[in-house]
């Protein structure tokens, strides 16, 4: 899964799905994909990524008291 720094507005591949949706982590170990060579894995906080349309992510994903 790809989603895309907030700052840069490059994409960042996401290795760790399960830490995407666990809301009570505030980062996920990704890399990023911009230019020719692949980035070394590194943490990404969640507050600091999008989806690619520019979506932010949803609150079940980053907010441990969220209610749905």
């Amino acid at each position: 899964m790809y989603l895309k720094e907030k700052k840069s507005g490059d994409m960042v591949e996401v290795l760790e799905l399960q830490a995407l949706i666990n809301p009570k982590e505030d980062e996920i170990k990704g890399r990023f994909h911009a230019g020719e060579e692949m980035g070394d894995a590194r943490a990404f906080a969640k507050a600091d990524l999008c989806f690619p349309s520019g979506e932010a992510l949803p609150q079940c994903w980053v907010n441990p008291a969220y209610k749905g």
